[in-house]
């Protein structure tokens, strides 16, 4: 009888210690690609496995059922797990909900639907989020201009804005490459596209194009800029029905006095900018501080705000990472003059030296934005014609990873923003 008694209890205590969870560290030591478990989270949640991103626990990490196919799927990519069982799952959500713990637990739902807007011809330069989708393994639609006024936004969840000019401008490019072929090429293709749609300029077409993604995050979408994306599409808003383009770029000259004619009521994150008028200058407004800006390569880091994860877990996901102190990175758009950020707008990353915002985030009707200044998290002075960056090299990137906390962060269970 007590043979039997003892083996009831090995066959019990066997049982209720079995690994049933799967624990994706996020940590600085633990885990070989941080990058690719971000793929991983989205692999599962597309295959309606339920999955939970366990906020400032050991970096941000990621709670899986333990699945067969989940471990292979991690060995393939290279993603370091840890298999827990039930009470070590239990103990560590017990450590984060502690009144006394900068922690929260939040539930991921579903896979969001993900469009990148990008022109469908080969660009001189890469974009960083199309990038690290793909190196993610995270499967995501091109869309452009006629996929947008075709009001096609309303299939996703997620929109990224491509190194874009939404004022027409194209990219105020002219000075250094007027005469180069991809620039003639582009030039002409975006009049052909804009005459397609029926419009009579490029700008009066991509400003078209802002208010229909203005739409979207209005009506509940999220959309995440970087670079140039950023301060075009609010200026393109701020200017909507007023001419800022000169004679080389649209065939007339611009309104006279047309700072004065701005609505800074339109733009989602910045106001009271003034606009370079000059065609020759490599920049579209004072909003960007490349130009201002005096940080030596070596000493530009930007450092992460610090929020409750309990009362804001929405900046506490967007700003998940396994160092606060992140690497700069300089783009058309490197940076953002906080004096001419909006007061609703939350700013997530500073550089301390100059006091510049490197990253914010904000809501607009039902729906949210993000903007990130710079090009490239792992190139610091990217330039035209650059090979892309290779991201083997990069697994572990915290630059690369806020743009993943973006990607990831529709598919959360929302609370209020108390910030």
């Amino acid at each position: 009888m007590n043979k039997s008694l003892f083996y009831i209890f090995v066959l019990l205590a066997t049982f209720n210690a079995r690994a049933s969870f799967i624990l994706l560290p996020m940590d600085e030591t633990a885990q070989q690609n941080h990058l690719k478990a971000y793929g991983i989270t989205y692999w599962c949640l597309s295959r309606d496995y339920k999955a939970s991103w366990l906020l400032n626990y050991r970096g941000g990490s990621f709670l899986l059922p333990d699945a067969d196919e989940i471990r292979k799927e991690c060995k393939i990519r290279g993603v370091s797990f840890e298999v827990i069982s039930d009470s070590e799952q239990a103990s560590i959500l017990n450590e984060i909900s502690s009144p006394s713990q900068n922690m929260e637990s939040v539930i991921l739902e579903k896979a969001p639907k993900i469009a990148v807007y990008t022109p469908k011809g080969k660009q001189p330069w890469d974009d960083a989020v199309t990038l690290v989708l793909t190196y993610a393994e995270i499967p995501f639609t091109p869309i452009y201009d006629e996929e947008v006024l075709s009001d096609q936004l309303l299939m996703y969840d997620w929109l990224h804005l491509h190194h874009e000019d939404f004022t027409g401008q194209y990219g105020k490019f002219y000075a250094a490459y007027k005469n180069t072929p991809w620039y003639i090429d582009q030039k002409k293709d975006a009049e052909a596209l804009a005459a397609k749609l029926g419009y009579a300029k490029v700008s009066q077409e991509k400003g078209a194009v802002a208010k229909k993604i203005r739409d979207f995050v209005i009506g509940g979408g999220f959309m995440f800029a970087m670079c140039s994306a950023t301060d075009s599409f609010d200026i393109a808003l701020a200017a909507d029905g007023v001419d800022i383009c000169e004679t080389m770029f649209d065939g007339d000259p611009s309104e006279s006095n047309y700072q004065s004619k701005l609505n800074y009521n339109n733009s989602f994150a910045f106001k009271n900018f003034t606009l370079e008028r000059r065609p020759e200058v490599y920049e579209f407004s004072d909003i960007d501080m490349t130009t201002k800006r005096r940080v030596l390569m070596e000493k530009d880091y930007f450092t992460l705000m610090e929020f409750s994860a309990k009362w804001d877990p929405i900046p506490s996901m967007l700003c998940q990472n396994h160092t606060q102190l992140v690497k700069g990175f300089m783009g058309q758009t490197t940076s953002f003059d906080t004096s001419l950020i909006k007061s609703n707008i939350l700013i997530m990353g500073t550089c301390e030296l100059n006091g510049e915002s490197r990253y914010i985030h904000g809501e607009k009707g039902k729906g949210m934005f993000t903007f990130f200044g710079g090009h490239d998290p792992e190139d610091f002075q990217h330039q035209v014609g650059d090979p892309p960056t290779v991201l083997d090299l990069h697994p572990n990137s915290p630059g690369y990873r806020l743009i993943l906390n973006n990607v990831l962060f529709p598919a959360a269970r929302k609370k209020k923003l108390k910030t």
